[in-house]
């Protein structure tokens, strides 16, 4: 094996992370507002937006991630919505700031139905007391959401939260497909570049072992903490 074009082609797995990082973060945080909503919907007593929830979460589940990024990037073009361009931006980024938005929209739409289940599992595990206690006390059941149930469910699934994390920033290389550079991207361009097939994706693989592997950990010491604490 030969990697000698890395001392010429390792700034671009350097964009190509950075940019990875950038969009899972996006992502996440776009899926952790979209998955609390739906979690709250689904655990609710409105049925209307229980059935609604619940519809979201069994169709982002059962389509592929592929798919559903083809109908955000092309599917909104052909019905005239495209993500506006920002050029500054883009430059400092250096990434189209549409395409990019695409990517994020799509990754956020789609870890929102899995954040969902991790938030719905976590609300359920509190104890019903808490909230029979709460509602004596004069609690609405908004309110007893907000300040007895929800604080306790987002201590209870922070660990899964940054699991999730850790799978975003994997499945994030699908949106090489329309031309995102993130890593998987670059490590495309080095191949085509240098027509080595096989030594720029062990390069990319190792890069995106480097990005996971440390954050794992991070989050089984963190999650021993808690336990500790309990």
């Amino acid at each position: 094996m030969n990697f000698s074009f890395l001392a010429k082609y390792w700034p671009y797995y350097l964009i190509g992370a950075k940019n990875t990082i950038l969009l899972a973060l996006f992502a996440v945080v776009i899926g952790v507002l979209i998955g609390m909503l739906l979690a709250i919907c689904r655990v609710g007593k409105n049925r209307p937006l229980q059935f609604l929830a619940t519809a979201y979460v069994e169709f982002i589940r059962g389509t592929p991630l592929l798919v559903q990024l083809f109908i955000i990037y092309y599917g909104l073009q052909t019905v005239g919505i495209r993500f506006p361009d920002v050029p500054v931006i883009s430059k400092v980024l250096g990434i189209n700031f549409a395409d990019f938005m695409a990517g994020v929209i799509t990754m956020g739409i789609n870890s929102g139905a899995y954040v969902c289940e991790i938030f719905r599992s976590g609300i359920q595990s509190i104890d019903k007391g808490q909230s029979e206690a709460s509602r004596s006390l004069g609690l609405s059941y908004p309110k007893t959401l907000l300040y007895i149930i929800i604080p306790q469910a987002v201590r209870n699934v922070l660990p899964t939260l940054g699991n999730e994390f850790v799978v975003v920033i994997k499945e994030s290389s699908i949106v090489s497909i329309i031309g995102i550079a993130d890593l998987m991207y670059k490590a495309n361009t080095v191949r085509g570049n240098t027509f080595q097939p096989f030594e720029p994706l062990l390069i990319a693989a190792l890069v995106y072992f480097a990005l996971t592997f440390p954050l794992s950990k991070l989050l089984a010491r963190i999650e021993r903490r808690m336990k500790t604490h309990d």
